[in-house]
C-alpha cells in the first residue's frame, strides 16, 4: 500500500509540475501494473487542479495550462486507455454537445466527459475550450442536441456558465436541451443560480445523470 501511495503522489506531482515525460513513465507502469484507468485519469486531473490553483495565484501562466492539457492527451493516448474509451454501445442514446466555457482553458473534464459519453452510446459534439455564449447558442441551433455540456474548473466560470444558460433562454432554445454542468467546485446553490438541470462534479456521474435524464436508466 506504502508503494501505490507514493505512485499516486508521484503522477499527480509531475503533473502539477508539468513534467512530461516523468507523467507518461509512471502513468504507463502504473496502467501495467493494474491502476484502473479511470483512477488514473483522477489523479491526473488532481494534478490538473493544482495547476489550475498555481495559474488562478499568478503563479503559472496560460502556456502553462495548455501544458497540463497536453500532457492528459499523452496520457489518453496510452493502449490501456485507448481500450477504456472504445464505444461498447453502438445504439445512439443521444446527443450532447461539450465546452469549456469562456475564460477556461481546462479541457480534461471536458474530454473525459465526452469519451464517456461517447462509450456509454452518446453522439458528442466537442466545441472545445474557451466558449462564448454566442457559440454555445449557434451550437444548440446547429447540431439540435438533447443535451448541452458546460464545463469550467476555475471557480470564475460560474458567472460564464449563467450567461450562456440566459442566451440560451434569450434565443428561445433553453426549453429544448437538458444541460449539466461539469466542475469540481460546483455546488446545488451554483446549479440553481447558473439555471441548469443538474451537476456533476465527475465524469462518471454526469454520464449517469445524463442517462436518466433522457430515461436511459
Amino acid at each position: 500500500m506504502k508503494n501505490l501511495i507514493t505512485v499516486e503522489d508521484l503522477i499527480i506531482k509531475s503533473v502539477e509540475e508539468l513534467d512530461e515525460e516523468k507523467v507518461i513513465r509512471l502513468a504507463s507502469k502504473a496502467l501495467k501494473a493494474g491502476m484502473e484507468p479511470l483512477f488514473l485519469l483522477d489523479l491526473i486531473k488532481e494534478g490538473v487542479k493544482r495547476v489550475g490553483k498555481l495559474y488562478e495565484d499568478q503563479k503559472y501562466f496560460i502556456a502553462d495550462l495548455i501544458m497540463a492539457g497536453l500532457i492528459f492527451k499523452e496520457v489518453l493516448e496510452l493502449e490501456e486507455m485507448k481500450v477504456q474509451f472504445r464505444r461498447r454501445n453502438s445504439k445512439i442514446l443521444g446527443r450532447v454537445i461539450v465546452g469549456t466555457v469562456k475564460g477556461d482553458l481546462h479541457d480534461i473534464g471536458k474530454d473525459i466527459f465526452k469519451g464517456l459519453m461517447e462509450v456509454n452510446g452518446f453522439e458528442a459534439v466537442d466545441l472545445g475550450v474557451d466558449v462564448s455564449k454566442e457559440v454555445f447558442a449557434q451550437g444548440v441551433i446547429k447540431y439540435k442536441p438533447d443535451i448541452v455540456g458546460l464545463s469550467g474548473v476555475l471557480t470564475s466560470t460560474i458567472d460564464s456558465m449563467k450567461e450562456i444558460v440566459d442566451t440560451l433562454v434569450d434565443a428561445g432554445v433553453r426549453n429544448d436541451v437538458k444541460i449539466i454542468l461539469g466542475g469540481s467546485h460546483l455546488t446545488k446553490e451554483a446549479c440553481d443560480y447558473i439555471g441548469a438541470d443538474c451537476y456533476a462534479n465527475d465524469a462518471s456521474a454526469g454520464v449517469k445523470l445524463c442517462k436518466q435524464m433522457l430515461g436511459k436508466i
